[in-house]
């Protein structure tokens, strides 16, 4: 089902930039989140350093593509029970006023279980850094 969605918002962004990244499809795209959904990734260009592409787009932390790529072997390992047990909490604990709260008082974001899996997974697929230990 989550490849299913991730496809239709790819085909929903198909202008945008896109590369590959370890067999999945990640998009540069406009949001100032980012999502994993199968094999699509949908990442936040960078927002503090500032870097550019050749078309003039901010560039994605690798810290965070390797994140997201996470989420994809996670959505891999779960199969449909991906969005129930990772896709469903992790939206809420970016989302919900009380979390984000705790976040800007110092908790980090890989405080909760789905987001530190994700970071071990994408370290351990990709022997890359990830988020909260590569920058």
């Amino acid at each position: 089902m989550q490849t299913f969605v991730g496809f239709i918002l790819f085909l929903a962004n198909i202008r945008r930039r896109h590369f590959f990244y370890h067999g999945a499809i990640v998009t540069v795209w406009g949001s100032l989140s980012s999502v994993s959904l199968g094999m699509f990734l949908f990442v936040a260009g960078a927002g503090k350093r500032g870097e550019r592409g050749a078309e003039g787009e901010r560039e994605p932390s690798r810290a965070l593509v390797v994140h997201e790529y996470g989420h994809t072997i996670q959505s891999l390992l779960l199969g449909p029970l991906y969005l129930p047990v990772i896709g469903l909490p992790s939206l809420i604990w970016a989302n919900l006023p009380v979390f984000v709260q705790k976040r800007r008082n110092g908790v980090p974001y890989s405080a909760f279980w789905t987001e530190s899996g994700a970071n071990r997974l994408g370290e351990r697929a990709t022997g890359e850094r990830s988020l909260e230990s590569g920058e």
